[in-house]
């Protein structure tokens, strides 16, 4: 038995027939990787992991709207890379979660960019960011998600994000944070999930909804003087420069 507050729990003794269910959990720990003492599920760490799979799963939502828009032969040429920059995400969403699971005593077998977040993964995502704004019609203001249901879960999966990055930078100050590239990783992926979200609205001609009535519509980020060629579709490379935006919504 074991106990919390006035609330008393027993772990389950009678084995389980069963490859998910283990009955390991039933007092409410789980395990780290690579061993070491159990935790309480409630602990930072697994808030900040739990976070990065409710990520990774609202991610998944937009790329089953993609999938379905596949399906019926209705996904625009605009949306045609989207569904694979989302899944490269997730994918890499599970090395952020490996290195937020991993107990510090194993902390020095963690690899970059497999099981730890690596300069190299912040690099890509600034480069993709920095790509794709030129492409989309940039708000003069906040904006309400909910255009196109493709731009409305990747919106969901941005501030799910934002909630992973503040447990992280919970876990950084008690000295739980492994590597220094996972902050800058998350605030990132914010960014790049936010400017995604606005092309997937474009790409079905909509425009962002602003948050005040009769607000301002939307404008275009300018592209350098110098390039005459048409934007890229989402994720593919560009040696063109773009002019910076001069606001944003979710700039941090």
């Amino acid at each position: 038995m074991t106990g919390r507050g006035d609330v008393t729990t027993k772990r389950t003794t009678a084995p389980i027939d069963s490859l998910v269910a283990t009955g390991r959990g039933d007092d409410g720990t789980t395990g780290l990787l690579y061993g070491g003492p159990r935790i309480e599920k409630d602990d930072l760490r697994t808030e900040a992991y739990g976070t990065i799979d409710e990520a990774v799963a609202a991610l998944g939502i937009a790329r089953a709207e993609l999938g379905l828009k596949a399906q019926y032969g209705i996904l625009g040429p605009a949306l045609g890379t989207l569904a694979e920059v989302i899944l490269r995400l997730q994918r890499e969403l599970f090395v952020v979660g490996a290195e937020l699971a991993t107990t510090p005593e194993a902390w020095d077998r963690l690899v970059d960019g497999k099981t730890r977040v690596s300069s190299a993964m912040v690099d890509e995502l600034t480069r993709m960011v920095v790509e794709l704004e030129p492409r989309i019609e940039m708000p003069r203001e906040f904006v309400v998600p909910g255009e196109t249901r493709t731009s409305a879960a990747l919106e969901l999966a941005r501030t799910i994000i934002r909630r992973a990055e503040r447990r992280a930078v919970g876990l950084r100050r008690v000295g739980l944070l492994p590597g220094e590239h996972l902050l800058p990783y998350l605030n990132r992926l914010a960014d790049l999930v936010w400017v995604l979200a606005r092309a997937a609205e474009q790409a079905e001609a909509r425009s962002s909804t602003p948050a005040r009535p009769g607000g301002a519509g939307t404008r275009r980020a300018q592209p350098p003087r110098n390039s005459t060629a048409s934007a890229p579709a989402a994720g593919e490379t560009t040696t063109n420069q773009p002019a910076r935006p001069s606001t944003r919504s979710d700039r941090r």
